[in-house]
């Protein structure tokens, strides 16, 4: 395991800039964002630490120069919500859940989240859409025998008047060319990104993947009734965190955030999910400054979690009743990030 530690005057030039102009808007934030922000150079810190590399990491196989907050402000092509486009809208592609409520509750949880983390802009939904109407290829995976479609080919989509970005989900697994096993997603930093949650459950890689297609069998390339039952995972707490970090990593892109290099980090790349769970969900303070430049500064994630999380603690139940509505949300495995978030609400209010 290596260890990325940039020096304090590094870090708080990444921060705050030698800009005249770009320090005087540092100091006019309040004291306890500032406060909060002067985190990431400080050594001893429990709220922002160092990058942990475990080879191969995305930041060894894939070198990208560093993005400084001065670099993201100055870029002249960085995209940021006006007044009549503040919306963010969330379109699914099949079902998401094993049942029509479990599907609903899910994007619902998925919008509330996305609300918080992007708080000031409106998360709309838009009407789901079945595989068939993507037109897409799809083939079954001569590795993994899962069924896939080609994400190249999703963007076929109109682009609402009001929409900031528009970002498409789905449960079944994709791959981008015929050359590639699989692709979890990908972002423009215009307006549009896609990605899929399917290997997110806990059971893709085993043996007993329920899943698995021996053969495809269809009568022409339009023929899309194979995907009437496509199997879909079980919506667990650890399902949902992944596709939380994967929604915001993404919409971060969106804004012009580049992968992460400072410190641990929502934006950092990652080349395998082992690498994706080690990352954190909060951005570095870094990051944050980018982010709170584009939308404005405020934490209200805590309520996110808290909200309608009162029940039976545990997965979501994979043969629920139909009839059944406001099924609890499964957040254990958000914990130690609540707690992280009441750490940064405490330096805040000081």
């Amino acid at each position: 395991m290596q260890i990325v530690r940039h020096s304090e005057q590094t870090l708080k030039t990444a921060l705050i800039s030698k800009n005249p102009v770009l320090v005087s808007q540092y100091e006019k934030l309040d004291a306890g964002e500032q406060c909060l922000m002067n985190e990431a150079f400080q050594p001893a810190s429990d709220l922002f630490g160092p990058i942990t590399l475990h080879s191969p990491d995305w930041i060894t196989s894939h070198p990208e120069a560093p993005q400084v907050f001065e670099q993201f402000f100055s870029d002249p092509y960085r995209k940021t919500p006006s007044p009549d486009k503040r919306s963010i809208y969330i379109q699914a592609i099949g079902s998401l859940g094993n049942t029509r409520i479990i599907s609903e509750e899910y994007i619902k949880w998925l919008m509330g989240y996305c609300k918080a983390y992007f708080y000031g802009l409106r998360v709309k939904l838009l009407e789901p859409v079945p595989v068939s109407a993507t037109r897409c290829s799809f083939r079954v995976n001569e590795n993994t025998q899962n069924l896939q479609i080609h994400a190249g080919e999703l963007h076929n989509f109109k682009k609402p008047e009001n929409a900031f970005c528009v970002v498409e989900i789905t449960m079944i697994d994709l791959y981008p060319r015929d050359s590639w096993n699989f692709v979890s997603g990908q972002a423009s930093d215009r307006w549009y990104s896609f990605f899929c949650f399917a290997r997110y459950g806990s059971d893709f890689y085993s043996m007993r993947h329920e899943g698995k297609v021996k053969k495809l069998k269809k009568t022409s390339s339009s023929d899309y009734s194979i995907f009437d039952n496509c199997y879909i995972p079980e919506i667990t707490s650890v399902l949902l965190l992944r596709s939380c970090k994967t929604l915001t990593h993404e919409i971060g892109h969106i804004f012009g955030l580049r992968h992460c290099q400072w410190l641990a980090c929502l934006m950092q790349g990652s080349n395998h999910l082992e690498e994706a769970d080690r990352r954190p969900l909060n951005l570095c303070p870094i990051c944050l400054r980018k982010l709170q430049c584009a939308v404005g500064f405020r934490i209200a994630l805590v309520r996110w979690i808290d909200d309608e999380s009162s029940g039976t603690p545990g997965a979501t139940p994979e043969h629920s009743r139909e009839g059944n509505g406001n099924l609890p949300k499964p957040v254990e495995a958000f914990k130690e990030w609540k707690e992280w978030i009441i750490k940064c609400l405490a330096v805040l209010q000081k």
